[in-house]
């Protein structure tokens, strides 16, 4: 088994081949991919996606920079949204500061309504986290307190202190091909230190191609180069390293039924 855990087939450049890029996936031995939303609109067609095929689920919420364009998605929309048969997951949410000042509050608050519906479903949260670390760790604590939820951090590229915060309150943590990146020397240093029962492949495509694509519009075949390229890293066989990690998926994603 392979899982592509975080993608975004209904982006443009995947959307117009779609029935392609699945078949590129499949062809590389992916056996699954979660098809992720950033925004409400996407969410029909998300749905659809993975309603029509069978390897494909679905993912709803709001990504933190379309929360201001959000602001009446709340808890119940999206634990409304969630009752699908195919939806597995809620996201991905989150913070992102990378852009300077962008609603943070808005985003805090999306955040935490995100929170909720994971907590009420069931369903893993997935976490996008940019230039916001000790807000996102702060957030996810003071919730985690309340009631306790599941999630996955996904395309990490932080520290290890805050790869620590997040494993202490039992989340998972997603590797995307910018670990095969000349210059992520430090990342790779941090995630040959995490444990391996706890992480997860993803190419979050159409974004960051790994190497040899790198440059090129990412697709879900490529989860295959970077869960090569992380099997070596942890001086592991390649089928093994597979195996964990989609043991790893299936036990967080539960509702998945393969």
């Amino acid at each position: 088994m392979l899982i592509d855990s975080h993608c975004h087939l209904n982006y443009p450049g995947l959307f117009e081949r779609q029935a392609e890029i699945l078949e590129h996936a499949r062809q590389a031995g992916v056996t699954g991919m979660v098809n992720v939303a950033t925004k409400e609109s996407e969410w029909n067609a998300i749905i659809a996606t993975a309603e029509r095929e069978k390897d494909v689920w679905a993912s709803v919420g709001i990504h933190p920079n379309e929360a201001a364009a959000h602001p009446a998605i709340d808890s119940s929309t999206l634990i409304k949204a969630a009752n699908h048969p195919r939806v597995v997951a809620i996201g991905e949410s989150g913070l992102d500061y990378f852009y300077g000042e962008n609603d943070f509050d808005q985003q805090k608050a999306g955040f935490r309504e995100h929170i909720i519906a994971a907590r009420e479903t069931g369903l893993p949260l997935i976490v996008h986290m940019r230039n916001a670390e000790d807000d996102t760790a702060n957030i996810l604590e003071e919730e985690m307190k309340k009631a306790p939820f599941k999630g996955l951090i996904h395309c990490f590229t932080a520290s290890a202190d805050f790869a620590e915060r997040m494993l202490k309150i039992g989340f998972y943590i997603s590797i995307s091909g910018i670990v095969t990146f000349k210059n992520a020397e430090d990342l790779r240093d941090t995630i040959q230190n995490l444990p391996l029962d706890r992480l997860m492949v993803e190419t979050d495509s159409p974004f960051l191609a790994p190497v040899p694509y790198r440059g090129k519009k990412g697709e879900p075949a490529f989860v295959a180069d970077t869960a090569h390229f992380l099997s070596q890293l942890f001086g592991m066989r390649y089928e093994a390293f597979t195996e964990i990690t989609s043991h790893n998926f299936l036990k967080l994603f539960d509702k998945v039924k393969l």
